[in-house]
């Protein structure tokens, strides 16, 4: 866990795409997108199927190491508004272990917009923490200091001639984007036109490694 700081917060990032916030006592993570794979088996493209007990493996670890008595999910926790109906019953039942022993909260994200009901928590659109607001994506006009996802950001280099390509977090003075933490998710190059219009000036990308945080400026 690296030390990160952030709108006058001090957090700790992790090489798992999560963010502990040791004065909440709250884990943050981002686009679980549980039953991805489930959801591409019904139209013929079969994935291996094991998407959402792998993220929850990640999940109950970090839960673990952190001692996480909160929980904040920003947005696209499921893959798509029946997401959590497909879940077959050692997923269901991990995962309702985990929100019946936190304060889980779920946060909506524009793949599970619809849904009836989240697994256990409490279900919000945004919410705002000690003066950060927490929201699936980032609103480029908003200039109040926000946590969000969304946009699965990884950092793409070249060295010594080979492609290298790691999950990051985007940040600025007053914007943190939080990397995509599900087992079966892409990502989005963290230079990319859609990120650096949102962040605004003067945005790093930020892979933590070991007990150091490497920054990469996007300008």
């Amino acid at each position: 866990m690296v030390p990160l700081s952030f709108a006058g917060h001090e957090f700790l990032a992790m090489p798992e795409a999560a963010l502990f916030w040791p004065a909440q006592r709250a884990l943050l993570v981002a686009d679980l997108h549980f039953e991805k794979a489930s959801w591409y088996a019904r139209f013929g493209q079969f994935l291996p199927p094991h998407d959402s007990a792998a993220t929850l493996d990640v999940i109950e670890a970090l839960v673990a190491r952190t001692g996480a008595q909160a929980v904040w999910s920003l947005g696209d926790s499921f893959h798509d508004a029946d997401g959590a109906a497909r879940l077959d019953r050692d997923a269901r039942a991990r995962l309702d272990a985990l929100t019946d022993r936190l304060q889980w909260t779920w946060i909506t994200g524009n793949h599970d917009v619809g849904m009836a009901a989240m697994p256990g928590g409490r279900h919000v659109y945004e919410a705002q923490v000690a003066g950060i607001w927490l929201r699936h994506e980032a609103e480029a006009d908003d200039p109040s200091p926000e946590i969000s996802g969304h946009f699965h950001p990884k950092l793409r280099l070249s060295l010594r001639g080979r492609a290298v390509s790691r999950r990051c977090f985007v940040g600025s003075a007053t914007k943190l984007i939080l990397p995509a933490l599900g087992a079966l998710t892409g990502g989005l190059d963290a230079g990319h036109g859609a990120i650096r219009r949102v962040m605004g000036p003067g945005a790093a990308a930020m892979v933590p490694v070991a007990d150091r945080m490497l920054r990469f400026p996007l300008s």
